[in-house]
């Protein structure tokens, strides 16, 4: 009889270690996707290495191209590629009352996303190219064309588009 449960007790055991090494990793990380209460709707201070990227789960480790979504009822998502923040949107009921946070390249401030002008060649996390700026430069876009280039496929993704950008 003790052979026979011995088998079953190992394999307790065993599941029961795995369950405790996954919880203590889940509690010492504790990343963050949404944070809810940001009802001013202000761009949130970063740390990096804590937070995770709402479109493509990624941890974000720089904040070169991060951005935050922030919905009217406080909810606050973080993103490490601008077009990532695009695509995750694109569908949201609410995407029209947004407000869209993004990190400027020259200022290195939080600025409004919808005012900001969008670089098109950049060495993004995600690939999809746009860099942030307050200040207009030659060959930036604006925010509509930059939300457009992305939907359409329209970035350094495209082999096509980065031929015809970078020819290469």
């Amino acid at each position: 009889m003790a052979k026979k449960l011995l088998p079953f007790l190992i394999i307790i055991i065993i599941i029961i270690i795995i369950v405790a090494i996954f919880l203590s990793l889940a509690s010492t990380k504790r990343m963050i996707v949404i944070q809810e209460g940001n009802l001013q709707q202000l761009p949130i201070k970063m740390e990096l290495s804590k937070y995770q990227d709402s479109d493509c789960g990624m941890v974000i480790e720089d904040l070169q191209y991060a951005s935050q979504v922030v919905a009217k009822n406080g909810k606050t998502w973080f993103f490490h590629d601008h077009g990532g923040f695009i695509n995750w949107l694109k569908d949201k009921e609410f995407k029209d009352d947004v407000v869209i946070w993004v990190m400027s390249r020259d200022t290195r401030k939080w600025i409004d996303g919808r005012k900001a002008f969008y670089s098109l060649t950049e060495n993004t996390p995600m690939g999809f190219g746009f860099g942030a700026y307050e200040t207009k430069a030659k060959g930036y876009v604006d925010f509509d064309t930059m939300r457009l280039r992305v939907l359409r496929g329209e970035t350094l993704n495209n082999p096509y588009i980065k031929q015809q950008l970078l020819g290469k």
